[in-house]
């Protein structure tokens, strides 16, 4: 199999991840994409129509894409147990789902300030996006961290790669601050051995 990847992607890294947690880095073969929406660059549109990544070429099948198909497909692949029986398989999806849409938002601001000239960019448009971060934050810390002090899976995961991207990318919003449960959460996590594999540069 081969994964178009870029290391400062957290979609990509909860990809990594998995296959770190399952022992089955060496089944799949790190292929580099790089690229914006304005500039797709050498991502695989070929393979995922919508340029993104990551992307899972497989011997057997189409690509797939978005990481949550392919987190679903490696989980049942490689037999890693990283998505529970019901009823916890509810919550780690809900939580996953939650982390994406950290991520995706994130990745919005980051758009908005890389991509756009000076006079383009909308504040607005950021706090608006900022927003939805931290309400899902605050409901991480309230409503799921239970969940997230449990047995690993891919809730967990999606989770801690969200919160590095954050890190990465929006340093100076001090998320911590405002969700000090969730930060003493992430400050164990991050040092799975995993997590400190698939670390994104600086």
């Amino acid at each position: 199999m081969k994964l178009y990847h870029a290391p400062t992607s957290p979609f990509v890294r909860k990809v990594v991840v998995l296959l770190h947690e399952a022992g089955a880095l060496d089944q799949v073969a790190l292929i580099p994409a790089v690229g914006t929406p304005l500039a797709p660059g050498t991502m695989p549109v070929d393979r995922n129509p919508l340029g993104k990544i990551p992307a899972l070429e497989r011997d057997d099948g189409p690509t797939l894409y978005d990481s949550r198909v392919i987190t679903r497909y490696l989980d049942h692949t490689l037999q890693a147990g990283l998505y529970p029986a019901a009823p916890r398989l509810w919550d780690t999806l809900v939580i996953e789902a939650t982390a994406d849409g950290i991520a995706e938002a994130a990745l919005l601001m980051r758009f908005e300030t890389a991509l756009r000239s000076e006079p383009q960019r909308s504040a607005d448009w950021i706090e608006a996006q900022w927003a939805k971060v931290d309400r899902a934050l605050a409901a991480l810390e309230q409503r799921w961290i239970s969940h997230l002090s449990g047995p690993l899976d891919m809730g967990q995961i999606a989770v801690g790669c969200a919160l590095g991207y954050l890190d990465l990318r929006h340093p100076d919003r001090a998320w911590g601050a405002g969700h000090p449960v969730l930060a003493d959460w992430w400050t164990t996590f991050r040092a799975r051995p995993a997590m400190q594999a698939t670390a994104p540069p600086a």
